[in-house]
């Protein structure tokens, strides 16, 4: 009986260990949610209550500082160009650099605004300068948000100040951030930017304006801190998407609804400290690194090198081997281009494939003469 007993017991033990499931570390963040990114792929190294629907205060202007780097890309305007401000974005209040109504400044000063000193002003001059009324680019705002396949979220503003149902998730931040710095690295400039100033030109005359990060990161973690956004209000208590970068490798840390000032930024550099410790860049071949040789049919030679086309880098745990493997034409006929795709290099760590890059020729092959081939024919056979 005892013996039945013990099996059962053992059987017990045995299921339960099957049907409990693995969690990633717990940090103990006080944060209501986080998520920690890596931007290049995408990859989540950790997260909390990720899709969690919260206010997400100025962070928001993640999304209007997206739109208008994009804007400005696409030719819709210059830095240059000059943007006056209506009476609605001067009501603003909050975070703001006291614009005045018709007051002009810059595209370039406008956005310097915004990204350093979160200003609610600034933010909703450039979106009624891009989108012709703060509605207007709010409607770009959620659609660039399903774009990205960003389903927690649904923007009512463009500064984010309180507002029913003005809401995202720690997860859509990071895809949004990651679309800003991958996409846009410029952005860098300002969020990397301590102190700086406006000239407001008003019927008043001229004064100078400063501008101080409200990121304090830049002081906190000023060796890899390089951005990225803060938020508070009432409702969304205190937020960051922050981002650093150390030995190649780039970190997008976001929290939300953390309980003081000080706790978002102590549980973003908690989150940066975790993926510097765990996880390293590890980089691919290099471009124009000959991996092999393929047979050339009709050429003027009788193989060609076969290179890779560019270096990628790819993430892994620290301790972890990068392997390789080649998927490359048996034989190629000539006359080609160099540079012609012939294959591609195959990274995996432990045995899971994480990346992949085009493998091509190292130069152009002609097609040989009769007597070339000819003379080809003799040496294989008769030599």
């Amino acid at each position: 009986m005892r013996k039945w007993f013990c099996f059962i017991l053992s059987l017990f033990y045995l299921v339960s260990i099957a049907i409990t499931p693995v969690f990633a570390e717990d940090l103990g963040l006080q944060s209501k949610s986080a998520i920690l990114m890596e931007p290049t792929t995408g990859t989540i190294l950790y997260e909390k209550n990720s899709h969690e629907k919260l206010p997400p205060a100025s962070v928001t202007k993640v999304m209007t500082l997206l739109l208008i780097y994009e804007a400005e890309a696409d030719g819709k305007f210059t830095w240059e160009d000059k943007v006056t401000v209506s009476e609605h974005a001067a009501s603003m209040g909050g975070s703001q650099v006291f614009l005045e109504p018709q007051e002009q400044q810059t595209a370039r000063d406008m956005t310097k605004c915004i990204a350093i000193a979160s200003a609610n002003d600034a933010a909703v001059s450039m979106a009624e300068f891009i989108g012709g009324s703060e509605e207007g680019f709010v409607q770009k705002m959620n659609e660039k948000a399903a774009e990205l396949g960003m389903a927690d979220t649904h923007f009512v503003n463009a500064c984010g100040l309180d507002a029913d149902g003005h809401v995202t998730s720690a997860h859509d931040i990071a895809v949004m951030s990651k679309e800003l710095i991958t996409k846009h690295p410029e952005i860098f400039e300002f969020t990397k930017t301590w102190q700086d100033s406006i000239i407001h030109k008003t019927r008043k005359g001229e004064t100078e304006f400063g501008l101080t990060n409200t990121n304090k990161l830049l002081k906190w973690y000023p060796e890899y801190a390089t951005g990225l956004k803060t938020g508070s209000t009432g409702k969304a208590l205190y937020c960051l998407s922050g981002t650093a970068e150390k030995d190649g490798l780039q970190l997008i840390g976001v929290v939300m609804a953390a309980p003081d000032f000080r706790v978002r930024f102590q549980e973003v550099i908690q989150l940066f400290e975790y993926g510097f410790s765990q996880y390293e860049i590890k980089p691919g071949k290099k471009q124009g690194e000959i991996v092999g040789k393929i047979p050339v049919y009709k050429g003027i030679e009788d193989s060609i090198d076969v290179v890779v086309k560019e270096e990628i880098s790819l993430l892994g745990q620290k301790g972890e081997t990068l392997e390789t493997e080649q998927e490359v034409l048996s034989s190629l006929k000539a006359p080609f281009e160099a540079g012609t795709k012939v294959g591609e290099m195959v990274y995996s760590i432990n045995g899971k494939e994480v990346g992949r890059c085009d493998l091509v020729t190292a130069k152009e092959m002609k097609k040989a003469t009769v007597e070339k081939m000819l003379h080809n024919l003799f040496q294989k056979w008769c030599l």
